[in-house]
């Protein structure tokens, strides 16, 4: 009897962890190596099922974060000191969220908290950096959130791309 209540404690267990293993969606990273030194994002992957970034971002007031993925915050981690504009970000590990801007631009935000899960953000007055973004609408929609690195003039560039959406901001090593 004790190792039939083992055994369906067992399952029951691996039941629950594999739930919760499906329930979470896909993470993705991006790396790119600048003067030696590696500089890299990891974040969750939703998509957008049949729903358009404007039904789901349309929602964020000016001033309202997003969390830039889902489930576990997006982690940016540089090892060397970044510059976005004259915004500096020291080499370490943040967790990185998109703030909505009254002109529906967007700002990359950089907090130095980070592996958070879920809502809510932190509120942005606590975000230890903040970034403007290039914003546009891109003439192919992508259905998954994917957030690339890039080498671009000297540096590089981050790039994010889901369903119209297409925003962007270039950085360079210190």
């Amino acid at each position: 009897m004790k190792n039939f209540a083992i055994t369906m404690l067992s399952a029951l267990l691996l039941a629950c962890c594999a739930t919760v293993g499906c329930a979470q969606s896909n993470r993705g990273t991006s790396t790119l190596t600048l003067k030696g030194k590696t500089v890299s994002v990891e974040y969750g992957r939703p998509t957008l099922q049949g729903r358009t970034t404007d039904q789901l971002l349309g929602q964020l007031k000016p001033g309202d974060l997003w969390r830039l993925g889902s489930n576990k915050s997006t982690t940016f981690k540089t090892d060397i000191e970044l510059a976005f504009g004259d915004v500096s970000i020291p080499a370490g590990e943040y967790s990185m969220w998109m703030q909505r801007q009254e002109d529906n631009s967007w700002k990359l935000l950089f907090d130095k908290k980070h592996g958070q899960w879920g809502s809510p953000a932190p509120p942005a007055s606590e975000a230890f950096a903040s970034a403007p973004m290039n914003s546009k609408t891109a003439t192919t929609p992508v259905e998954t959130l994917t957030i690339t690195l890039h080498k671009a003039a000297g540096g590089g560039m981050i790039m994010v791309q889901w369903g119209t959406l297409e925003a962007s901001a270039d950085f360079k090593a210190k």
